[in-house]
């Protein structure tokens, strides 16, 4: 079989390495074919592209949305975005500003208690990528208040630690039917024990179409019980390492190309992906 990797990111968000080294890896594992999701961002595209006519590794221009969720925050993948559609590219510019703005909020927790962040710091971490709590992380790490970016999250940064900020969240519909709009495909990920038969209806009923059978965070039994309700619900199945290059990071992420991934599953999105793009061809 040929294997792929649907959900991996770069430095063009909280990953460690670029993203033409994203792909020169993939081709390493063996990979045909990796999807590019960074967070709220497509600028690691054009360079993992370029790598991609290099290694003979295809590229998916992939995009991981934050979602609002009854519990919270949800991970939605978008997958087969283009690079130059406005409403798109407007929307994903006002979710990287929310996370500027919510990096601001973050230290100054930090500060009230007493941690000596700063945003300059952080900022210098993301560079031009889009900023997360992981770059957060490093620059802790870098000013040497943590050991490592996991003691950062458990001590500070993660839900119910004192300088936890939830994100201004846009819903499910709404982000999935941004993706329809430009011909893309969206998959609902790592839900772990939350992918019950009905949430996993009341998705696909906001638009979403697929599920994120694969991951690291699954176990077998997940895996098995996903794949049977997206079977069911006629839902698209996806999987991916969640791979961030790293190695300053451990827990729900795997290596790249660590897990079995089908590329039949990628022929399944594609499918829908052109069938989107026929219709929209048709309707102008």
């Amino acid at each position: 079989m040929r294997f792929v990797d649907l959900h991996v990111h770069s430095t063009a968000s909280d990953g460690e390495i670029p993203p033409a080294d994203v792909v020169h890896c993939a081709a390493k594992a063996g990979l045909v074919a990796v999807a590019l999701t960074d967070h709220d961002t497509l600028d690691g595209i054009p360079q993992a592209a370029a790598a991609s006519a290099e290694v003979g590794v295809r590229v998916i221009a992939g995009c991981e949305f934050s979602v609002a969720a009854g519990w919270g925050e949800m991970h939605l993948l978008g997958y087969f975005l283009p690079s130059d559609h406005p409403g798109l590219n407007r929307f994903l510019a006002e979710q990287r500003q929310k996370r500027v703005e919510r990096a601001h909020l973050i230290v100054q927790r930090l500060n009230r208690i007493k941690v000596p962040a700063d945003v300059e710091g952080v900022m210098s971490e993301a560079g031009d990528a889009a900023v997360g709590r992981p770059h957060v992380a490093r620059s802790l790490v870098k000013m040497r208040v943590v050991r490592d970016a996991n003691e950062a999250f458990d001590r500070f940064l993660a839900e119910g630690r004192p300088a936890f900020v939830p994100k201004d969240l846009p819903t499910v519909a709404d982000v999935s039917s941004l993706v329809r709009e430009v011909g893309g495909v969206t998959s609902a990920a790592h839900l772990g024990s939350r992918a019950t038969r009905a949430f996993l209806t009341e998705l696909q009923q906001a638009g979403v179409d697929g599920a994120e059978v694969v991951h690291p965070a699954h176990g077998d039994h997940s895996v098995r019980r996903i794949r049977a309700l997206a079977k069911t619900l006629r839902m698209l199945p996806t999987g991916g390492s969640d791979w961030h290059g790293d190695r300053t990071m451990q827990g729900r992420r795997g290596q790249l190309g660590s897990l079995q991934v089908s590329e039949a599953w990628l022929d399944g999105l594609e499918a829908l992906h052109r069938e989107r793009v026929a219709a929209a061809e048709t309707a102008t």
